[in-house]
């Protein structure tokens, strides 16, 4: 990970105003990329910004609003990107929404499956265009060790017919995976020199600090920083992701640890839940269709 690798370039990061985003973000704007925190509370996200400036004073970092529960907020927020960039280096797909009470977003996808995965599925095919044509760019997608426990029910990705909190939550981080394994089959099919590569953080500290919008209790808080992986180690995979030039596409990177729950990053492999090419591509045609967004891989001239 040396600073040559990512310095001048240009990363959006969805989520990036607390947790691991933040410190993914703090990272590499320390390490000379330009970023940008697209963010569903800008107030929230001038804060966090304020927080790595006082850190690196010459860093470029932006503020864009961005909420992944609303189609209409990602396709402007889409826009605005390809208004004021030439190129992008880099998307990670970090936001993410962990069991809340069952809700919906504002296109009426359950809160979990729409923004954890359909979200970040319709704000990288928009993105796409931008992508495809920047030399050695990159989608990184962060999934999590929940996703051995997930299954995509088809016949139930709303919630109508039952929700529970947790399946939902494994279901959204299987689809992260699928999407991004799915998503570099198809980059390579195309002949395009964009990767796609995903990665979890472990056991981390942010991942119990709230249920839904409720604050986790002070002894859980106590608890999490003692014996789980604190923010900036859970973000050490993303930036590995991000930023490794061993990489070609199609990687899941997370701690090396035991039980792969915390420690340094290093090449993983999925659960077999992960390896069905037949879900994956029944999981994107269904994301196609629910987003109204489809990929275009034909690079512009």
């Amino acid at each position: 990970m040396e600073q040559n690798i990512i310095a001048g370039k240009t990363a959006v990061i969805t989520g990036a105003n607390s947790g691991i985003g933040w410190e993914a973000a703090k990272k590499l704007a320390g390490m000379g990329c330009r970023v940008i925190m697209a963010v569903r509370n800008e107030e929230k996200g001038k804060q966090a910004r304020g927080g790595i400036m006082k850190e690196h004073a010459s860093a470029h970092v932006e503020v864009m609003k961005l909420d992944l529960a609303d189609l209409a907020s990602i396709r402007t927020f889409a826009e605005q990107v390809k208004s004021r960039l030439d190129s992008l280096d880099l998307l990670i797909n970090n936001a993410g929404v962990m069991m809340p009470p069952y809700s919906k977003t504002k296109d009426g996808f359950e809160l979990q499956f729409g923004s954890n995965h359909l979200g970040h599925f319709a704000l990288t095919g928009l993105l796409l265009p931008l992508l495809v044509k920047t030399e050695q760019s990159r989608v990184v997608t962060i999934s999590s060790l929940a996703h051995n426990r997930g299954t995509i029910n088809f016949e139930n990705l709303d919630g109508a017919l039952g929700y529970k909190a947790k399946k939902f939550y494994n279901q959204s981080k299987l689809a992260n995976l699928l999407f991004a394994q799915e998503l570099d089959r198809q980059l390579k099919q195309h002949g395009l020199q964009t990767i796609s590569v995903a990665c979890h953080p472990g056991i981390s500290a942010t991942n119990i600090f709230k249920f839904g919008k409720r604050d986790a209790p002070q002894f859980l808080k106590k608890f999490a920083n003692r014996f789980l992986q604190p923010p900036e180690m859970g973000a050490l995979p993303t930036i590995f992701a991000a930023t490794d030039p061993h990489l070609s596409g199609g990687e899941y990177i997370g701690p090396n640890g035991k039980g792969h729950r915390k420690g340094y990053p290093a090449l993983e492999t999925p659960h077999m839940v992960a390896s069905d090419e037949a879900t994956s591509l029944k999981l994107w045609e269904v994301s196609e269709e629910l987003t109204g967004v489809t990929f275009d891989f034909t690079p512009e001239n």
